[in-house]
C-alpha cells in the first residue's frame, strides 16, 4: 500500500483498440479522485495479449487521454518508482509471486501452467465505495458450469499471467490503494482478494462504477453513437464538453450544476456521490453541453477549433482577418451544438459560394422585387453602416410605404446568409459589411 497514505489510483487500458467511452470513464473517474485527494494518478499499460496489442494502439489511448485533460503522474511515457507501466515488462515478477505460491503449496503445475487452489470455507467481505458490502464465500469466487470448486488459473500454459493475476501483482508492487473500474469487474474481484490473501498483503479500496447503457437501457454500442473518444473530436465536440458529460455519468456536482470544468469537478468529487444505477449515455445531453462550452469559450480558441471545419467546407478562412472570425462566431452565439455544426451554419460569413447554393431567390415576384429595389437603393445609402441605424431605417421606411418588416427584412436575410435563420440580420448586415452585402443584393437582382 501507500507508503504515506496518499491517495493512488491508476488507468490499466490493454492497447488492442482506441480509448472507448466505457475505458474514459473509468480512466476520468480515476484521475478525478487522484486529483480531488491530492494523489497519483498511474497510467498502467496491460499488454499481455501479445497477438492484439500494439504499439499505435497504445500511443492513440494516451492522446485519447491527453485529448481529454486527464494527465497522469506515473507512466510508460514519463517513468515512475514504480515502474515499468508495461505488463509485458514485468514478467519476472509474475514468475516470482508464482513461485511463492508453488512453495507454498497454494498453487500448482499441471500442463506448463500454474493453478491456484480455490479454498473452501473462507469468508471474502467487498466493502465496495459505490455498491456496499458484498459478502460471499470463497467457494463461490470461481465455479465451474456444474456448480463445483474450480481452481484459478494464474499463468497459463505459455508463460504469460492472467488478468486476475496480473492485476494482483502489480496493484501490489505500485502501491495502488484505491482500484476503481467499472461494475463488470465486480465478479472479478473475489478472486483477487483470495489471491491477496494468499500472499498475505493487504487489499486496496475497491469502488466499482456503474454500466454505462444507451438510452434504449441496452450496453452502449455504435448505433448508441461514437464509441470511441476521437470520433467526438472529429464530430466536432470539444473535450471540455466530453469531459463534462463523462462525469455525469453517474456523479454530479451537486447544487443543480451541470456546466462545469475539470478544476471544479476536481475539487468536488466524492466516491461516495457516485450512484450504483446504469449511467445513460444520451446524445441530446452531450449536445447540450457541448453547447453550453461552445457559449462560453474565448472566441480565439473557438475560431482555432472551427477554422478546420470551415476547411473540411470547402471555405478559406485565411482570406478575412482573425476578428471578423472571431466576431462572426460571438454573433452566432448559441447556433449549433457541435463544431461542425457552429462552422456550418457560420458559412456564409467565410464566402458567398454556399448561399448562392441554397438560394436563387425564385419565389421573389417581379412586385416584390421593385419593392426591394426601391429599399435596397436608399438602405445601401445610410451613412453609419450600424445595425441599429439599419433597423431604424427599415422601420421607418415600411411604415412610411405600407410595407411589413419582415417583407424587407425575410429577402435580405435570404440573400446575406441563403438560410431562413440566422442571428440578426441587420447585425449580420454590419458585419460583413456595406460591399459585401451590396455585391450578394445585386446578385440576387434586388439591387442596380
Amino acid at each position: 500500500m501507500s507508503k504515506d497514505g496518499k491517495v493512488r489510483v491508476r488507468f490499466a487500458p490493454s492497447p488492442t483498440g482506441a480509448l472507448h467511452i466505457g475505458g474514459a470513464h473509468t480512466a476520468l473517474f480515476n484521475w478525478l479522485w487522484a486529483r480531488r485527494s491530492g494523489g497519483t494518478f498511474i497510467l498502467r499499460i496491460e499488454d499481455t495479449d501479445a497477438l492484439r496489442s500494439t504499439a499505435e494502439y497504445e500511443d492513440t489511448i494516451m492522446a485519447g487521454l491527453k485529448w481529454l485533460g486527464l494527465d497522469w503522474d506515473e507512466g510508460p511515457d514519463i517513468g515512475g518508482e514504480a515502474g515499468p507501466y508495461r505488463q509485458s515488462e514485468r514478467m519476472d515478477l509474475y514468475r516470482k509471486y508464482a513461485d511463492q505460491l508453488l512453495e507454498s503449496g497454494l498453487a500448482y503445475r499441471e500442463d506448463d501452467a500454474v493453478i491456484f487452489k480455490t479454498p473452501v470455507g473462507v469468508n471474502l467481505v467487498l466493502d465496495d465505495a459505490i455498491y456496499g458490502e458484498i459478502k460471499i464465500q470463497s467457494e463461490k469466487a470461481s465455479m465451474s458450469p456444474d456448480g463445483s470448486v474450480k481452481d484459478i488459473v494464474i499463468i497459463k500454459r505459455d508463460g504469460m499471467p492472467t488478468y486476475n493475476f496480473a492485476v494482483v501483482v502489480d496493484d501490489h508492487e505500485m502501491d495502488i490503494n484505491w482500484v476503481i473500474r467499472g461494475e463488470d469487474h465486480i465478479s472479478n474481484t473475489p478472486k483477487q482478494m483470495l489471491i491477496y490473501r494468499a500472499l498475505e498483503w493487504e487489499t486496496p479500496n475497491f469502488a466499482h462504477l456503474p454500466m454505462i447503457l444507451g438510452k434504449d437501457k441496452k450496453k452502449l454500442s455504435k448505433r448508441h453513437g461514437a464509441t470511441s473518444v476521437f470520433e467526438y473530436n472529429d464530430m466536432g465536440y470539444l473535450p471540455d464538453s466530453v469531459f463534462n458529460f463523462l462525469a455525469l455519468l453517474g456523479w454530479a456536482p451537486g447544487g443543480g450544476v451541470e456546466i462545469f470544468d475539470r478544476g471544479t469537478a476536481a475539487k468536488s468529487f466524492e466516491l461516495s456521490k457516485v450512484i450504483k444505477k446504469p449511467a445513460v449515455f444520451d446524445m441530446d445531453k452531450l449536445n447540450f453541453v457541448n453547447q453550453e462550452h461552445l457559449k462560453i469559450m474565448d472566441p480565439a480558441i473557438k475560431k482555432k477549433i472551427v477554422e478546420p471545419f470551415w476547411a473540411e467546407l470547402g471555405l478559406h478562412p485565411e482570406k478575412h482577418s482573425e476578428q471578423y472570425l472571431m466576431d462572426a462566431l460571438t454573433l452566432m452565439g448559441a447556433r449549433g451544438r457541435t463544431t461542425n455544426e457552429l462552422a456550418m451554419f457560420s458559412d456564409y460569413f467565410v464566402d458567398f459560394s454556399p448561399v448562392k447554393e441554397r438560394y436563387d431567390a425564385s419565389e421573389i415576384s417581379p412586385e416584390q422585387r421593385d419593392t426591394l429595389k426601391k429599399f435596397f437603393a436608399l438602405f445601401m445609402s445610410i451613412p453609419k453602416w450600424k445595425s441599429q441605424e439599419m433597423e431604424a431605417f427599415a422601420r421607418n421606411w415600411c411604415e412610411t410605404n405600407g410595407a411589413s418588416l419582415k417583407e424587407i427584412a425575410l429577402p435580405l436575410r435570404w440573400a446575406l446568409t441563403g438560410r431562413k435563420v440566422s442571428p440578426g440580420v441587420f447585425e449580420v448586415a454590419q458585419l460583413l459589411g456595406p460591399d459585401e452585402c451590396r455585391l450578394r443584393l445585386k446578385h440576387f437582382n434586388f439591387l442596380d
